[in-house]
């Protein structure tokens, strides 16, 4: 009987190719998507969570209460990890990562190393990161020790052992032994690195007494519970022993400390701290939404496609039933036709996404896996989602067709009644509705993302080359030699540059009272030239000059933001105020106006500016768009005539600040081609449900043409119908996704419009791509000799 059904399933399938091609293609693309987007999700959900310990790591972080704000830290101070661990039973272990960057040699091997961390030798026993060479107990304990990934070891010790070699890091050159070497680390982890240097090469040797330092923070920290161990409780008794081992300083210095644990496996999607919110929870939600509407679209068209043939099977089951087919042996047999095509769909798909998924993962701008086969249990969930699919599909065309009265039936006269008809109207509604949804989504995201970059930042990053020195006593003769080269057209040396990391600063500023108020401000160290370089604009007094001698000691610039936190109504009443910052002290000389140095996800902090020559790294280049490949060349040539044989490492400003963007951008990609997809199956369901419509009303379409309809009156009766479905989908789905993309809008600082324009966009896009698809069938019934269709066999 087996044999019989899928013998006759598969002459259907040949008979009827156009058909069958489109059906398994609308499951297979529905199904596809829905995997990679499944891939995706699990990838993004799995950040850190392979660690055994998962459960019982912890990341401190903390609150910092001054007098004005409270700021955020992604981290405590240095000397809270080890303290921590000595004064609470419940602490096993703990780790400071402190990311950092270098140059390494091995000698005429050498590279910029941006993917570096110290961390504390407890690393290994923390995490599950595995070690193929050296013992996980000591290979970070010493100082100037060094633990390189499988890939960095072959890079600079090719196939020979590199434990006991040693590596040149630092500008200072100093000499780390090869201690271990681990596998490359998983892309997802907060923690990747590329080489690991001990903690105490930076706390007993570049540091001394860095672990007695209550007021410097810095570095991340991760706790590591004993088992059993209530997080709750142990964070509660935090205030207690700040208190018994900062207190006297907290309250000397006005900054009071508040400590919070994380849960390790929170801290990539949930955390809002500083550094932290590389990942982003409600874009899981939002795919998890696509992933699913998809995989209904693609169920909804196998409903509508199969009953939308059901008038060409409805005599051959008349005459199943006359010979004596029993009903439950109809259901099975088109059950089986069902679960035959969504079984062919479930191979496409397969081979679909081994084909897709490097694309998926440029698309996704990370390895969101290394393989489809690299889990066999996932290819075992989609069989089953395959399954499911065909039998839930495959029920209701079943149960409609194997009820069909055999002497109706026979006769011609067939229908499949009023309930049939509503529901496939209803999945189309359903299908539009998510549909239009997307499209109103789609316009809302590519919007923000031009809204980002085009932005008026505050100042200019175009044609803007920047160049790291890190710290070369020959930065200021490099910068010289700039001045022989026509296409520079200026150039300024700083330690920071938009978009780029700064420290932060303990500073004391007269507010409008008159007192010192104790603050965190942003500070960038710049030269003279740097305000005019960037085309930062003043709003009060002036920037920096070399005209007054105490500006390179004595003054201070800063911006609109830092004028209101200290209680100015005007820029010009903070000019003259007094300061004390790091050691130094002076008055304000400038008011700057904001600009958006991190970018436009958060709101414009307090920023500084001071003259501090040993501290300018960056070396900022204004050049000619004219030949870039020969300016770079020239510019590659006085670096090597002034700096030597350090490597020549620079960006572009704008490529390098849009790169805060890049999740962003990463995700409206990904959300505008899953978009066009579902449109397209939803475009699928409606060529169905036009088609069974169209076959039905055959007879009437050709009355009409003897009674004298014209092609384009019979085009607007068949449309019309859908149409009505459309717009009632129209108006379900736009405020649900003006509801949804309003709450992804909340996440920028700084965020577009939603206009009535972007209704009438999505409205119109979907009324458009419905009527293309339903006039094809519309006009093809409608040009048909009515003379055939008035036959009757």
């Amino acid at each position: 009987m087996l044999k019989n059904y899928l013998k006759i399933a598969w002459r259907d399938m040949k008979k009827n190719k156009v058909f069958s091609f489109i059906n398994i293609m609308g499951l297979t693309v529905g199904m596809t998507a829905c995997f990679l987007i499944f891939l995706y999700i699990k990838f993004e959900l799995g950040y850190d969570k392979f660690h055994s310990n998962a459960d019982r790591i912890y990341r401190i972080v903390c609150d910092i209460k001054t007098p004005t704000e409270v700021l955020n830290a992604g981290g405590p101070s240095w000397a809270v990890p080890p303290n921590v661990k000595d004064e609470f039973p419940e602490v096993e272990a703990f780790v400071r990562v402190n990311n950092t960057s270098f140059i390494a040699k091995k000698g005429d091997v050498q590279f910029q190393e941006d993917n570096c961390a110290f961390v504390d030798s407890a690393f290994f026993q923390v995490f599950d990161f595995s070690l193929v060479k050296g013992d996980k107990q000591t290979a970070l304990k010493e100082p100037f020790s060094i633990v390189l990934t499988e890939t960095s070891a072959k890079k600079y010790f090719g196939n020979t052992d590199p434990i006991g070699q040693t590596l040149l890091i630092d500008e200072e050159e100093l000499t780390a032994t090869v201690t271990g070497v681990m596998a490359d680390m998983p892309e997802n982890t907060r923690l990747k690195a590329d080489m690991l240097v001990s903690m105490s090469t930076l706390t007993q040797k570049l540091n001394p007494k860095l672990d007695e330092q209550w007021g410097n923070y810095g570095a991340q920290a991760y706790l590591l519970l004993n088992p059993g161990s209530d997080a709750g409780a142990l964070q509660k008794k935090f205030p207690d022993f700040l208190e018994k081992r900062n207190g006297s300083e907290m309250k000397q210095s006005q900054m009071y400390a508040t400590l919070f644990l994380e849960p390790l496996k929170d801290v990539y999607l949930y955390s809002t701290r500083n550094g932290s919110n590389t990942g982003n929870i409600n874009n899981v939600y939002i795919f998890s939404m696509v992933a699913v509407f998809i995989l209904l679209i693609a169920s909804f068209n196998f409903i509508n496609l199969t009953t939308a043939r059901s008038t060409e099977r409805a005599k051959e089951v008349g005459i199943r039933k006359v010979v004596g087919a029993a009903k439950s042996q109809l259901t099975k047999q088109f059950i089986g036709d069902s679960l035959l095509l969504c079984l062919i769909a479930f191979l496409f798909t397969v081979g679909l996404s081994v084909l897709m998924l490097p694309l998926f993962n440029q698309l996704a701008g990370k390895p969101v896996s290394t393989g489809v086969f690299s889990n066999v249990g996932y290819i075992g969930i989609l069989l089953v989602a395959a399954i499911c699919i065909g039998l839930l599909a495959g029920i209701y065309p079943a149960l409609v067709l194997s009820a069909f009265k055999p002497v109706t039936v026979l006769k011609g006269r067939f229908a499949t009644g009023t309930k049939g008809i509503f529901l496939r109207k209803g999945l189309v509604i359903a299908q539009f509705t998510i549909s239009v949804a997307l499209i109103f989504g789609t316009i809302i995201v590519y919007n923000q993302m031009q809204y980002m970059r085009n932005q008026d930042l505050g100042f200019s990053k175009d044609q803007m080359l920047v160049v790291d020195t890190k710290g070369s006593p020959s930065k200021e003769a490099f910068r010289q030699a700039l001045t022989g080269i026509p296409a520079v057209k200026s150039s300024a040396l700083s330690g920071s540059v938009p978009g780029g990391g700064n420290p932060g600063a303990y500073s004391e500023i007269e507010n409008i009272t008159g007192d010192l108020q104790i603050a965190n401000l942003d500070l960038y160290f710049v030269d003279f030239d740097y305000i005019d370089q960037y085309q930062i604009k003043m709003l009060a007094g002036r920037g920096f000059s070399r005209d007054f001698g105490t500006d390179s000691t004595q003054a201070m610039v800063m911006n609109e933001a830092a004028v209101k936190l200290f209680g100015y109504s005007s820029p010009e009443e903070a000019i003259g105020k007094r300061f004390k910052q790091w050691g130094r002290e002076g008055t304000i000389i400038g008011v700057m106006k904001d600009f958006h140095f991190r970018g436009l996800q958060g709101k414009i902090e307090p920023l500084t500016m001071r003259i501090e020559p040993e501290a300018l790294n960056l070396v900022s280049i204004h050049v000619s768009t004219a030949n870039m490949p020969a300016t770079i060349a020239a510019i590659e040539k006085e670096w090597k005539a002034t700096v030597g044989n350090q490597p020549f490492n620079y960006f572009f400003l704008d490529e390098y600040f849009n790169r805060q963007y890049r999740s962003e951008e990463q995700f409206g990609r990904l959300f505008l081609n899953f978009a066009i997809l579902a449109i397209f199956i939803s475009c699928l369901g409606l060529f169905g449900l036009a088609s069974y419509s169209t076959a039905q009303r055959v007879k009437e379409i050709g009355i009409r043409k003897v009674l004298g309809a014209s092609v384009p009156n019979i085009v607007r009766m068949l449309s019309s119908d859908f149409m009505k479905l459309v717009l009632i989908a129209i108006g379900i789905a736009l405020p649900f996704a003006w509801w949804v993309m309003h709450r992804w809008l909340a996440d920028f600082a700084y965020q577009t419009d939603i206009s009535w324009w972007m209704f009438a966009v999505a409205g119109l896009t979907a009324v458009v791509i419905a009527l293309a698809t339903v006039s094809w069938q519309a006009i093809k019934a409608a040009v048909t000799n009515p003379v055939d269709s008035l036959r009757d066999e």
